[in-house]
């Protein structure tokens, strides 16, 4: 029996979302966790606990939107980071406040 990507992605979805100032990680329907470094989004590296708090899960559970970060977190379960350029990056840090805690 052959299955595609698309078709084993849709059958995960995250049930739990845990952030510590080094870490996120996600508990998997399928019984699995993943847990990848805070290295991957650095905006969820630069935010505080209230930010890093702030998320619900999107696409039925695929996915996560961090609202007062502005990130979408898609395809966690293929190891992509968040593909964020530099510049990108700087601009929001930028416009936040010096000083602020990490998740």
């Amino acid at each position: 029996m052959n299955f595609s990507t698309i078709e084993i992605l849709d059958t995960l979805l995250i049930q739990k979302v845990t952030i510590t100032d080094e870490v996120l990680s996600v508990d998997l329907s399928d019984g699995r966790s993943i847990s990848v470094s805070l290295l991957w989004y650095s905006r969820l590296l630069h935010g505080s606990q209230e930010e890093c708090q702030d998320y619900r899960l999107i696409a039925g559970g695929m996915d996560i939107h961090w609202n007062q970060l502005e990130v979408v977190l898609k395809n966690l379960v293929l190891g992509q980071s968040s593909g964020e350029s530099r510049r990108s990056l700087k601009r929001w840090l930028g416009d936040r406040l010096l000083g602020s805690s990490n998740c």
